[in-house]
Protein backbone atom coordinates (compact mmCIF):
# COMPACT_ATOMS: atom_id res chain seq x y z
CA UNK A 1 0.00 0.00 0.00
CA UNK A 2 2.97 2.27 -0.01
CA UNK A 3 1.82 5.29 -1.95
CA UNK A 4 -1.54 5.53 -1.17
CA UNK A 5 -3.25 8.68 -0.56
CA UNK A 6 -4.54 9.18 3.37
CA UNK A 7 -8.31 9.10 4.11
CA UNK A 8 -9.90 11.15 5.88
CA UNK A 9 -12.21 9.07 8.48
CA UNK A 10 -15.27 10.17 9.51
CA UNK A 11 -15.09 10.37 13.85
CA UNK A 12 -15.84 8.66 15.21
CA UNK A 13 -14.49 6.01 13.88
CA UNK A 14 -16.39 3.05 13.86
CA UNK A 15 -14.41 0.02 14.04
CA UNK A 16 -17.47 -2.42 13.20
CA UNK A 17 -17.83 -0.48 9.79
CA UNK A 18 -17.34 -1.71 6.57
CA UNK A 19 -15.69 1.30 5.89
CA UNK A 20 -13.29 0.75 8.39
CA UNK A 21 -12.27 -3.17 7.73
CA UNK A 22 -12.04 -2.00 4.34
CA UNK A 23 -9.33 1.00 5.06
CA UNK A 24 -8.65 0.70 8.08
CA UNK A 25 -4.64 0.96 6.75
CA UNK A 26 -5.20 4.32 4.93
CA UNK A 27 -7.13 5.89 7.59
CA UNK A 28 -3.97 4.90 10.20
CA UNK A 29 -2.04 6.98 8.05
CA UNK A 30 -4.25 9.93 8.69
CA UNK A 31 -4.91 9.67 12.49
CA UNK A 32 -1.01 9.26 12.93
CA UNK A 33 -0.31 12.54 11.73
CA UNK A 34 -3.66 14.36 12.46
CA UNK A 35 -5.54 12.58 15.52
CA UNK A 36 -3.19 10.65 17.66
CA UNK A 37 -5.97 10.29 19.98
CA UNK A 38 -9.65 9.91 18.62
CA UNK A 39 -12.99 9.16 19.25
CA UNK A 40 -14.01 5.75 18.06
CA UNK A 41 -17.31 3.49 18.74
CA UNK A 42 -17.29 -0.01 19.03
CA UNK A 43 -21.04 -0.97 18.71
CA UNK A 44 -22.64 1.35 20.93
CA UNK A 45 -19.88 1.84 23.13
CA UNK A 46 -17.70 5.33 23.48
CA UNK A 47 -13.93 4.66 22.93
CA UNK A 48 -10.82 6.20 22.75
CA UNK A 49 -8.45 5.14 20.21
CA UNK A 50 -4.66 5.73 20.42
CA UNK A 51 -2.34 5.01 17.52
CA UNK A 52 1.65 6.36 17.54
CA UNK A 53 4.27 3.53 18.57
CA UNK A 54 5.11 5.83 21.52
CA UNK A 55 1.56 6.13 23.27
CA UNK A 56 0.12 2.82 22.76
CA UNK A 57 3.82 1.40 24.28
CA UNK A 58 2.81 3.71 27.10
CA UNK A 59 -0.85 2.73 27.87
CA UNK A 60 0.54 -0.77 27.70
CA UNK A 61 2.80 -0.72 30.51
CA UNK A 62 1.80 2.54 32.16
CA UNK A 63 0.75 1.24 35.94
CA UNK A 64 -2.05 4.14 34.93
CA UNK A 65 -3.82 1.85 32.79
CA UNK A 66 -5.70 -1.46 33.97
CA UNK A 67 -7.28 -4.26 32.24
CA UNK A 68 -9.76 -5.03 34.92
CA UNK A 69 -12.46 -2.29 34.53
CA UNK A 70 -13.75 -2.52 38.33
CA UNK A 71 -10.38 -1.54 39.56
CA UNK A 72 -10.16 1.30 37.16
CA UNK A 73 -13.77 2.83 37.83
CA UNK A 74 -13.53 1.55 41.72
CA UNK A 75 -17.33 -0.16 41.47
CA UNK A 76 -16.34 -3.40 42.64
CA UNK A 77 -19.82 -4.14 40.75
CA UNK A 78 -18.50 -3.67 37.11
CA UNK A 79 -17.97 -6.77 35.41
CA UNK A 80 -15.37 -7.50 32.92
CA UNK A 81 -16.70 -6.50 30.13
CA UNK A 82 -18.36 -2.97 29.41
CA UNK A 83 -21.78 -4.50 28.92
CA UNK A 84 -23.61 -7.27 31.17
CA UNK A 85 -23.07 -10.73 29.94
CA UNK A 86 -25.43 -13.49 30.84
CA UNK A 87 -24.16 -15.23 33.68
CA UNK A 88 -23.92 -18.94 32.38
CA UNK A 89 -20.91 -17.54 30.00
CA UNK A 90 -19.18 -14.67 31.65
CA UNK A 91 -16.26 -17.06 32.91
CA UNK A 92 -15.58 -17.42 29.33
CA UNK A 93 -14.62 -13.56 29.46
CA UNK A 94 -13.18 -13.54 32.68
CA UNK A 95 -9.82 -14.29 31.56
CA UNK A 96 -6.80 -13.28 32.47
CA UNK A 97 -6.74 -10.72 29.57
CA UNK A 98 -9.21 -8.89 31.47
CA UNK A 99 -6.71 -8.84 35.03
CA UNK A 100 -3.99 -6.82 36.15
CA UNK A 101 -1.50 -7.97 38.26
CA UNK A 102 -1.04 -10.03 40.78
CA UNK A 103 -3.70 -12.05 39.95
CA UNK A 104 -2.44 -11.90 35.97
CA UNK A 105 0.72 -13.34 36.88
CA UNK A 106 -0.51 -16.26 38.84
CA UNK A 107 -2.81 -16.70 35.95
CA UNK A 108 0.00 -16.89 33.35
CA UNK A 109 2.37 -18.64 35.11
CA UNK A 110 -0.40 -21.78 35.05
CA UNK A 111 -0.57 -21.44 31.62
CA UNK A 112 2.27 -20.41 30.49
CA UNK A 113 4.14 -24.23 30.25
CA UNK A 114 2.22 -24.71 27.03
CA UNK A 115 3.92 -21.52 25.24
CA UNK A 116 7.66 -22.21 26.46
CA UNK A 117 10.19 -22.47 23.97
CA UNK A 118 10.98 -25.85 24.56
CA UNK A 119 7.39 -27.16 24.37
CA UNK A 120 6.35 -24.74 21.07
CA UNK A 121 9.95 -26.58 19.35
CA UNK A 122 7.97 -30.23 20.33
CA UNK A 123 5.53 -29.19 18.29
CA UNK A 124 7.12 -28.22 15.07
CA UNK A 125 7.37 -31.76 13.94
CA UNK A 126 3.84 -32.34 14.29
CA UNK A 127 3.25 -29.35 12.51
CA UNK A 128 5.20 -30.39 9.70
CA UNK A 129 3.11 -33.24 9.46
CA UNK A 130 -0.05 -31.52 9.28
CA UNK A 131 1.25 -29.07 6.41
CA UNK A 132 2.37 -31.58 3.79
CA UNK A 133 -0.93 -33.65 4.93
CA UNK A 134 -2.82 -30.44 4.16
CA UNK A 135 -1.04 -29.77 0.90
CA UNK A 136 -0.87 -33.17 -0.22
CA UNK A 137 -4.64 -33.44 0.29
CA UNK A 138 -4.91 -30.02 -1.80
CA UNK A 139 -2.61 -31.17 -4.22
CA UNK A 140 -5.11 -33.98 -5.69
CA UNK A 141 -7.83 -31.30 -5.80
CA UNK A 142 -9.18 -29.94 -9.05
CA UNK A 143 -9.48 -25.84 -8.89
CA UNK A 144 -9.39 -23.53 -6.39
CA UNK A 145 -10.45 -23.76 -2.77
CA UNK A 146 -10.83 -21.75 0.47
CA UNK A 147 -7.00 -21.18 2.04
CA UNK A 148 -8.71 -20.54 5.13
CA UNK A 149 -10.92 -22.79 5.79
CA UNK A 150 -8.60 -26.21 4.38
CA UNK A 151 -5.24 -25.05 5.33
CA UNK A 152 -4.76 -22.18 7.89
CA UNK A 153 -8.35 -23.37 9.75
CA UNK A 154 -6.98 -27.08 10.36
CA UNK A 155 -3.45 -26.12 10.88
CA UNK A 156 -4.28 -24.74 14.47
CA UNK A 157 -7.43 -26.61 15.20
CA UNK A 158 -5.50 -29.72 15.18
CA UNK A 159 -2.86 -28.32 17.27
CA UNK A 160 -4.96 -26.95 20.25
CA UNK A 161 -7.16 -30.27 20.22
CA UNK A 162 -4.08 -32.22 20.63
CA UNK A 163 -2.44 -29.67 23.17
CA UNK A 164 -5.68 -30.14 25.52
CA UNK A 165 -5.94 -34.03 24.72
CA UNK A 166 -9.02 -34.65 22.78
CA UNK A 167 -10.08 -37.51 20.43
CA UNK A 168 -10.24 -37.38 17.18
CA UNK A 169 -13.80 -38.07 17.73
CA UNK A 170 -14.24 -34.39 18.94
CA UNK A 171 -12.14 -32.35 16.83
CA UNK A 172 -15.41 -31.82 14.84
CA UNK A 173 -17.22 -30.60 18.10
CA UNK A 174 -14.28 -28.64 19.25
CA UNK A 175 -13.94 -26.50 16.04
CA UNK A 176 -17.37 -25.55 16.07
CA UNK A 177 -16.61 -24.24 19.56
CA UNK A 178 -13.67 -22.29 18.20
CA UNK A 179 -15.69 -21.07 15.61
CA UNK A 180 -17.92 -19.63 18.50
CA UNK A 181 -15.48 -18.32 20.52
CA UNK A 182 -13.52 -16.71 17.96
CA UNK A 183 -16.14 -15.10 15.48
CA UNK A 184 -19.36 -15.20 17.09
CA UNK A 185 -19.35 -11.74 19.14
CA UNK A 186 -19.70 -9.69 16.60
CA UNK A 187 -22.66 -8.61 13.84
CA UNK A 188 -26.12 -9.40 13.85
CA UNK A 189 -25.50 -12.56 15.32
CA UNK A 190 -24.58 -11.94 18.72
CA UNK A 191 -28.17 -12.26 20.17
CA UNK A 192 -27.62 -15.99 19.32
CA UNK A 193 -23.93 -16.09 19.89
CA UNK A 194 -24.56 -15.04 23.80
CA UNK A 195 -28.15 -17.14 25.04
CA UNK A 196 -27.19 -20.06 22.38
CA UNK A 197 -24.03 -20.81 20.90
CA UNK A 198 -21.79 -20.01 23.58
CA UNK A 199 -23.91 -21.83 26.32
CA UNK A 200 -23.73 -24.71 24.73
CA UNK A 201 -20.00 -24.40 23.97
CA UNK A 202 -19.73 -23.87 27.57
CA UNK A 203 -21.46 -27.35 28.39
CA UNK A 204 -19.17 -28.91 25.87
CA UNK A 205 -16.24 -27.48 27.62
CA UNK A 206 -17.87 -28.06 31.16
CA UNK A 207 -17.85 -32.04 29.99
CA UNK A 208 -14.09 -31.83 28.77
CA UNK A 209 -12.98 -30.49 31.45
CA UNK A 210 -14.80 -33.00 33.98
CA UNK A 211 -13.86 -35.85 32.07
CA UNK A 212 -10.19 -34.58 32.40
CA UNK A 213 -10.68 -34.02 36.32
CA UNK A 214 -11.38 -38.05 36.17
CA UNK A 215 -9.11 -39.04 33.56
CA UNK A 216 -6.16 -37.15 33.13
CA UNK A 217 -3.49 -37.28 30.34
CA UNK A 218 -0.21 -36.03 29.00
CA UNK A 219 -1.58 -32.64 28.12
CA UNK A 220 -2.04 -28.81 29.24
CA UNK A 221 -5.59 -29.40 30.92
CA UNK A 222 -5.06 -31.97 32.33
CA UNK A 223 -1.94 -30.47 33.98
CA UNK A 224 -3.85 -27.17 34.78
CA UNK A 225 -6.78 -28.99 36.24
CA UNK A 226 -4.09 -30.95 38.63
CA UNK A 227 -2.45 -27.45 39.53
CA UNK A 228 -5.97 -26.90 40.90
CA UNK A 229 -6.28 -30.02 42.79
CA UNK A 230 -2.63 -29.44 44.32
CA UNK A 231 -4.05 -26.40 45.94
CA UNK A 232 -2.90 -23.71 43.16
CA UNK A 233 -6.75 -22.73 44.32
CA UNK A 234 -7.39 -22.56 39.90
CA UNK A 235 -11.08 -22.85 39.99
CA UNK A 236 -13.57 -24.45 37.29
CA UNK A 237 -14.64 -21.34 35.77
CA UNK A 238 -10.98 -20.42 35.59
CA UNK A 239 -10.10 -23.29 33.85
CA UNK A 240 -12.57 -22.79 31.80
CA UNK A 241 -11.23 -19.49 30.89
CA UNK A 242 -7.78 -20.86 30.32
CA UNK A 243 -9.64 -23.02 27.59
CA UNK A 244 -11.27 -19.79 26.22
CA UNK A 245 -7.46 -18.75 26.25
CA UNK A 246 -6.15 -20.95 24.42
CA UNK A 247 -8.23 -20.72 21.36
CA UNK A 248 -7.25 -17.20 21.13
CA UNK A 249 -3.78 -17.24 22.07
CA UNK A 250 -3.28 -20.67 19.70
CA UNK A 251 -5.83 -20.26 17.02
CA UNK A 252 -7.44 -17.45 16.14
CA UNK A 253 -3.96 -15.12 15.72
CA UNK A 254 -2.49 -18.18 13.84
CA UNK A 255 -5.26 -18.85 11.18
CA UNK A 256 -5.41 -15.40 10.49
CA UNK A 257 -1.77 -14.66 10.29
CA UNK A 258 -1.35 -17.51 7.92
CA UNK A 259 -4.45 -16.50 5.63
CA UNK A 260 -2.58 -12.77 5.61
CA UNK A 261 0.75 -13.72 4.72
CA UNK A 262 -0.16 -15.56 1.55
CA UNK A 263 -2.20 -12.65 0.83
CA UNK A 264 0.68 -10.20 1.33
CA UNK A 265 3.32 -12.40 0.01
CA UNK A 266 1.15 -12.71 -3.37
CA UNK A 267 0.81 -9.07 -3.46
CA UNK A 268 4.76 -8.73 -3.08
CA UNK A 269 6.38 -11.21 -5.28
CA UNK A 270 9.54 -9.57 -5.24
CA UNK A 271 9.62 -10.20 -1.74
CA UNK A 272 8.28 -13.62 -1.99
CA UNK A 273 11.59 -13.83 -4.69
CA UNK A 274 13.80 -13.19 -2.22
CA UNK A 275 12.24 -15.90 0.50
CA UNK A 276 12.72 -18.35 -1.77
CA UNK A 277 16.34 -17.60 -3.08
CA UNK A 278 17.14 -17.24 1.03
CA UNK A 279 14.79 -19.42 3.02
CA UNK A 280 16.94 -18.57 5.64
CA UNK A 281 14.71 -15.29 5.82
CA UNK A 282 11.70 -17.11 7.01
CA UNK A 283 11.57 -15.67 10.86
CA UNK A 284 12.34 -12.25 9.62
CA UNK A 285 9.59 -12.32 7.12
CA UNK A 286 7.14 -13.69 9.45
CA UNK A 287 7.89 -10.58 11.68
CA UNK A 288 7.15 -8.37 9.16
CA UNK A 289 3.92 -9.88 8.15
CA UNK A 290 2.85 -9.21 12.09
CA UNK A 291 3.88 -5.35 11.46
CA UNK A 292 2.98 -5.11 7.91
CA UNK A 293 -0.70 -7.07 8.20
CA UNK A 294 -1.22 -9.02 11.48
CA UNK A 295 -4.23 -10.20 12.53
CA UNK A 296 -4.19 -8.00 16.04
CA UNK A 297 -5.29 -4.43 15.13
CA UNK A 298 -6.20 -3.86 18.78
CA UNK A 299 -5.95 -5.16 22.34
CA UNK A 300 -8.82 -5.45 24.46
CA UNK A 301 -10.28 -2.32 26.10
CA UNK A 302 -7.77 -0.89 28.97
CA UNK A 303 -8.95 1.73 31.85
CA UNK A 304 -7.32 4.76 32.88
CA UNK A 305 -7.19 4.72 36.86
CA UNK A 306 -6.88 8.57 36.68
CA UNK A 307 -7.65 11.31 34.31
CA UNK A 308 -4.37 11.17 32.25
CA UNK A 309 -3.93 14.24 29.09
CA UNK A 310 -2.73 12.73 26.70
CA UNK A 311 -2.05 15.48 23.07
CA UNK A 312 -4.61 17.77 24.24
CA UNK A 313 -7.12 15.11 25.17
CA UNK A 314 -8.20 14.23 28.97
CA UNK A 315 -8.65 10.35 29.01
CA UNK A 316 -10.97 10.03 31.54
CA UNK A 317 -11.02 7.67 34.43
CA UNK A 318 -12.48 4.38 33.68
CA UNK A 319 -13.60 5.02 30.00
CA UNK A 320 -12.60 2.50 27.64
CA UNK A 321 -8.79 3.00 25.53
CA UNK A 322 -8.25 0.64 22.32
CA UNK A 323 -4.48 1.29 21.60
CA UNK A 324 -4.67 0.61 17.60
CA UNK A 325 -1.82 -1.43 17.32
CA UNK A 326 -2.29 -1.55 13.67
CA UNK A 327 -1.73 1.90 13.38
CA UNK A 328 0.94 1.91 15.95
CA UNK A 329 3.28 -0.55 13.44
CA UNK A 330 2.99 2.14 10.67
CA UNK A 331 4.43 4.71 12.96
CA UNK A 332 6.74 6.67 10.44
CA UNK A 333 8.63 8.46 13.45
CA UNK A 334 9.20 4.08 14.53
CA UNK A 335 9.30 2.64 11.00
CA UNK A 336 11.27 4.09 7.79
CA UNK A 337 9.00 3.90 5.03
CA UNK A 338 6.19 2.21 6.64
CA UNK A 339 3.61 1.02 4.26
CA UNK A 340 6.63 -1.05 2.08
CA UNK A 341 6.60 -4.72 3.24
CA UNK A 342 10.11 -5.35 3.75
CA UNK A 343 10.87 -9.26 4.39
CA UNK A 344 14.73 -8.28 6.01
CA UNK A 345 13.40 -5.62 7.66
CA UNK A 346 15.58 -4.72 10.66
CA UNK A 347 14.95 -3.71 13.64
CA UNK A 348 11.46 -4.35 13.54
CA UNK A 349 10.29 -3.52 17.21
CA UNK A 350 6.34 -4.31 16.16
CA UNK A 351 3.64 -4.51 18.54
CA UNK A 352 1.88 -6.80 16.44
CA UNK A 353 1.21 -9.54 19.72
CA UNK A 354 1.04 -6.54 22.16
CA UNK A 355 3.87 -5.64 24.51
CA UNK A 356 4.69 -5.92 28.12
CA UNK A 357 2.98 -7.95 30.70
CA UNK A 358 -0.10 -8.84 28.45
CA UNK A 359 2.50 -9.82 25.64
CA UNK A 360 0.55 -12.27 23.53
CA UNK A 361 0.80 -15.61 25.46
CA UNK A 362 0.73 -17.77 21.73
CA UNK A 363 3.42 -15.45 20.21
CA UNK A 364 5.92 -18.19 19.93
CA UNK A 365 3.34 -20.70 18.61
CA UNK A 366 1.69 -18.64 16.38
CA UNK A 367 5.30 -17.64 14.41
CA UNK A 368 6.12 -21.19 14.23
CA UNK A 369 2.94 -22.51 12.85
CA UNK A 370 3.32 -19.76 10.26
CA UNK A 371 6.50 -20.18 9.14
CA UNK A 372 6.19 -23.83 8.72
CA UNK A 373 2.78 -23.13 7.03
CA UNK A 374 3.91 -20.68 5.14
CA UNK A 375 6.81 -22.09 3.39
CA UNK A 376 5.99 -25.62 2.64
CA UNK A 377 3.34 -23.69 1.09
CA UNK A 378 5.50 -21.60 -1.30
CA UNK A 379 8.41 -24.32 -1.43
CA UNK A 380 6.06 -26.98 -2.61
CA UNK A 381 3.80 -24.60 -5.10
CA UNK A 382 5.37 -22.48 -7.11
CA UNK A 383 2.44 -20.48 -8.89
CA UNK A 384 -0.14 -19.77 -5.75
CA UNK A 385 -2.31 -17.51 -7.04
CA UNK A 386 -5.41 -15.40 -5.54
CA UNK A 387 -8.08 -17.20 -7.73
CA UNK A 388 -10.78 -13.79 -7.74
CA UNK A 389 -10.99 -10.85 -8.45
CA UNK A 390 -9.64 -8.41 -5.69
CA UNK A 391 -13.57 -6.95 -5.51
CA UNK A 392 -14.45 -9.90 -4.33
CA UNK A 393 -12.27 -10.33 -1.16
CA UNK A 394 -14.32 -9.23 2.04
CA UNK A 395 -12.21 -8.21 5.20
CA UNK A 396 -13.99 -9.52 8.44
CA UNK A 397 -15.64 -6.52 10.04
CA UNK A 398 -14.55 -7.55 13.69
CA UNK A 399 -13.05 -4.79 15.77
CA UNK A 400 -9.68 -5.54 16.63
CA UNK A 401 -8.36 -7.76 14.05
CA UNK A 402 -7.53 -8.02 10.41
CA UNK A 403 -8.57 -11.18 8.19
CA UNK A 404 -10.78 -11.99 5.51
CA UNK A 405 -14.18 -14.06 5.39
CA UNK A 406 -12.64 -16.58 2.67
CA UNK A 407 -9.44 -16.46 0.61
CA UNK A 408 -9.84 -18.33 -2.69
CA UNK A 409 -6.65 -19.53 -3.96
CA UNK A 410 -5.56 -21.96 -6.68
CA UNK A 411 -2.34 -23.88 -6.64
CA UNK A 412 -0.98 -23.49 -10.27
Amino acid sequence: MSGTTPTIPSLPLKLSSRDFADHKFEHYQWLLEHAPVARGRVAVLRVNLVTRYDDCRMVLTDSRFVRNRARATGKPSAGPAPFPLPKSIAALATSMITQDDPEHRRLRNLVNKAFTPRAVAKLEHRVEEISHELLDSLARRAGPFDLLAEYARPIPTRVIAEMVGLDKSEIARFSEVMRVLSEGLSGWAIARTLLFDLPTSRRFLDGLIARKRANPGDDILSQLIHAEEAGDRLSHDEVLSMVFLLVIAGFETTLHLIANGVRTLLEHPGELARLRADPESWDSAVEELVRHRGPIQSTKPIYPTEDVALHGVTLRRGAPIFPLLGAANHDPRVFPDPDRFDVARTPNRHLGFGFGAHFCLGAQLARMETRVALRNLFERKPGPRIAVPESELVIRRLPGWHGYERLPVALG
